[in-house]
């Protein structure tokens, strides 16, 4: 049913059933009504009349059904103004409380409100996804923890790592991620019952003058809708602030995701890692060998559109008038949906990715190969000037001039890298042939990257996920509708 989903392109194909849901207006409806549900509650806990009929009625009919969404539409038709039209709905089911819904509040009460619950739940939503896609990574950087791997600066060769070190930069960038969201989403508080404006004057108008009760409805009703506490200050809406704080660690993400699916699509260009690609799949409608890295590009495309959605979130927030401007709601009714639906299809995506990237062993040792003899220059002089006491200056001009030869093979005539062999047959250095092969084993290159790799793992990533540990068991593999 098209209530139950948030209607986009982007959303209806790649999203989640659950981060649709949560933007649907059936979600939206319903939440609206558990408000009213709860206004009325702590109004009639602190003594004003509402009949148990009432309380009874609404709690039956907290979901809207098809005839009910039917109703709301003709209502807004009419009336132009959506929180009066589902006052009004609502009251035709629960006829005992159609006197008393929305008492007392704005229709901010309700849409702001609802907003925070679903900053919250989304928030939560992002931050399981996040984890399964940190332990999956994880698992990955451990099986390759000391596969020796060329690595790059200014995509130039550069000393060796190993495939699993790399793994653990995206991890930690994806650790930080999920602290930011974390900490954005236990910050969130509640706007509370507070008001046209702010100043509570309604409610202090239902309760007579008594300051006392009115504090403790707007904090029975925080409570009852599950947070623990609400802003102390409002004008008619929260600050438009509180989304760009949320808004802010969901577009960090994509930063994240941007920067690992780039390095995927690098090394595939390289050929030695791949995203997966599936048996029957097309990579090009005329060169039918290619092999595109089109879910790494998505996840590039995704995430900037992320960024942008940032942006949408500041120039709202700066450009509130006062106590409240409604220009701020049809931008909000879009960039809000859009941050979480994004961050959940390309967590989906990233789940996909590492759940099948394929490594390329032979294709990483044969670009080692081109390029380690050259790095292994410096422990063939220390060999050579420490254990077989020759002159330090006299060996580097040796093995520069080796160095520049086997240079002008691999870069003037398109050959291998020599350089192994030029030292082999070079009587200068026969007193280090029996060691060569120990100095140019790519594992003794790595640094302690194999050691990096498993105490970043054991003291930073287990205690992170240890709160997501039955979500990530559960976590079923993503498989995508390409």
């Amino acid at each position: 049913m098209e209530h139950n989903t948030y209607q986009t392109p982007l959303a209806s194909r790649y999203a989640s059933k659950e981060m649709s849901y949560l933007f649907s207006p059936a979600m939206r409806f319903h939440t609206w009504r558990k408000l009213w549900l709860n206004l009325a509650i702590a109004e009639k806990e602190l003594g004003l009349h509402i009949s148990d009929e009432a309380i009874q009625e609404m709690k039956l009919n907290l979901f809207l059904d098809e005839n009910q969404f039917k109703i709301a539409a003709q209502e807004e038709k009419k009336r132009r103004h959506d929180v009066m039209a589902h006052v009004h709905t609502f009251g035709t089911v629960a006829p005992a409380a159609a006197g008393i819904i929305h008492l007392g509040a704005t229709s901010c009460y309700v849409t702001d409100n609802a907003d925070l619950i679903f900053l919250r739940d989304g928030c939560n939503l992002v931050l399981d996804k996040l984890a399964v896609v940190i332990h999956r990574l994880s698992a990955f950087a451990a099986q390759y923890r000391a596969l020796p791997t060329l690595g790059f600066t200014h995509f130039q060769p550069a000393q060796l790592t190993t495939v699993g070190k790399r793994a653990t930069l995206w991890i930690q960038e994806l650790l930080w991620d999920l602290q930011a969201i974390q900490r954005a989403r236990d910050d969130l508080g509640f706007r509370g019952v507070k008001g046209t404006t702010g100043t509570q004057a309604s409610f202090l108008a239902l309760f007579h003058g008594d300051h006392e009760k009115v504090k403790a409805l707007d904090k029975r009703v925080t409570e009852l809708m599950g947070f623990s506490y609400a802003y102390p200050v409002s004008g008619q809406t929260y600050s438009r602030k509180i989304d760009v704080q949320v808004i802010a660690p969901l577009a960090s993400f994509g930063a994240t995701a941007h920067k690992i699916a780039t390095d995927i699509r690098l090394l595939a260009h390289l050929k030695e890692v791949e995203e997966p690609f599936e048996k029957d799949q097309i990579g090009s409608s005329a060169m039918a060998y290619k092999r595109n890295p089109m879910r790494c590009e998505r996840v590039c495309s995704l995430a900037r559109h992320l960024w942008a959605l940032q942006n949408n979130t500041l120039t709202t927030a700066g450009t509130q008038w006062f106590e409240r401007t409604l220009d701020d709601s049809a931008n909000r009714r879009i960039t809000i949906p859009e941050a979480f639906l994004t961050t959940d299809i390309l967590l989906s995506t990233l789940q996909n990715i590492s759940e099948g990237l394929v490594v390329y062993p032979m294709v990483i040792a044969s670009r080692i190969a081109q390029e380690l003899p050259f790095m292994a220059t410096e422990n063939i002089i220390m060999a050579m000037v420490e254990r077989h006491g020759a002159d330090r200056q006299e060996c580097h001009e040796a093995i520069r001039v080796l160095s520049h030869q086997a240079a002008k093979v691999v870069k003037d005539e398109g050959g291998q890298n020599d350089l192994v062999e030029r030292v082999r047959k070079d009587p200068y250095f026969a007193p280090v042939l029996p060691e060569l092969d120990g100095l140019l084993d790519a594992g003794t290159f790595v640094g302690r990257a194999p050691e990096q790799v498993d105490e970043f793992l054991a003291e930073w990533v287990q205690p992170a996920l240890e709160p997501y540990q039955s979500v990530i068991s559960g976590a079923q593999a993503v498989e995508l509708n390409v």
